[in-house]
């Protein structure tokens, strides 16, 4: 597969027309029509359904679109990090980050970086730990910030300075937002809005002890402010870390005993890394070094 063709076929995959996509590639008609059937002949399989006036996307079509995505990205990735070696240091770090106080430690060092090698830029993905995990495998992530637990058995890592405590958001003004501190039996007759990932719902399992299956799990997540979307409409309470953000109607409350995560920074081991992603390794280990106490 040429990545050019792949290009063609996420272009005919956005735009759902052939004709509007051909258009926007500045090819003709007839000559995409052309290169999306030789692929789906290399291939074997069948990626469009086609309609009288718009197409779509077959199963084999999606996986094909998440593949080749991967792929065009990883190339342009690869492009970038080739080119302009002679300006100094630049290029573009990607970075794969949950949703964590830790996260402004981290932006507080890509700022100072930035001031001492401007030439370089940093691209931010928004995951859960396994999403950044499975792009980092895939070559298209330099560095992830993940919570704990974690496994980090394939990454080298640093781990970051803040421990994360867990609570519940709820609505300011009912009864579980007028307490101090939130207990397991709190919480025997709530909807709750959980984690989706299974090693982090094990943990909190571990701090409700025997009335954790009892419990009236509502919805799972994987981003809190989707999360708190529901809760704002009286859909429940909503596990999640204190982020110190503020939302509107809606109140942290710490849990009882108290909870917490670490996170850590990883990048894959033995894996080249291209000089701007090294540099800032190096940047925020000494970073975090120089932030902890002696």
């Amino acid at each position: 597969m040429e990545l050019r063709v792949l290009r063609y076929f996420l272009m005919a995959a956005r735009e759902e027309n052939i004709t509007r996509a051909a258009q926007l590639l500045h090819i003709t008609q007839p000559t995409l029509s052309r290169q999306l059937m030789q692929l789906e002949e290399e291939l074997g399989v069948t990626l469009f359904r086609r309609g009288k006036y718009s197409i779509s996307l077959t199963e084999e079509g999606m996986l094909l679109k998440r593949r080749a995505q991967e792929l065009v990205a990883l190339s342009e990735k690869t492009v970038e990090e080739l080119s302009h070696k002679e300006e100094g240091l630049c290029g573009e770090i990607s970075i794969g980050c949950g949703e964590t106080r830790n996260m402004s430690f981290l932006a507080e060092r890509m700022v100072a970086f930035r001031k001492e090698n401007p030439l370089v830029r940093f691209s931010l993905y928004s995951a859960t730990a396994d999403d950044i995990q499975e792009r980092m495998e895939a070559g298209l992530l330099d560095l992830g910030l993940l919570m704990e637990p974690a496994d980090v058995g394939r990454y080298d890592f640093i781990r970051m300075p803040w421990k994360e405590t867990w609570g519940i958001l709820t609505r300011r003004d009912s009864e579980l937002g007028q307490k101090e501190k939130i207990f397991p039996e709190d919480l025997r007759e709530v909807p709750l809005l959980i984690p989706r990932r299974e090693v982090v719902r094990h943990e909190l399992s571990s701090w409700f002890g025997d009335g954790y299956e009892r419990l009236e799990v509502a919805a799972t997540y994987n981003l809190i402010l989707n999360a708190a979307a529901v809760v704002r409409e009286n859909g429940g309470a909503a596990f999640c870390f204190d982020l110190g953000a503020v939302y509107e109607e809606l109140v942290f409350v710490p849990l009882a005993p108290a909870v917490e995560t670490g996170a850590v920074a990883v990048w894959k081991k033995d894996r080249f890394q291209a000089p701007a992603a090294y540099r800032f390794i190096q940047w925020l280990r000494n970073s975090v070094q120089a932030f902890l106490p002696m």
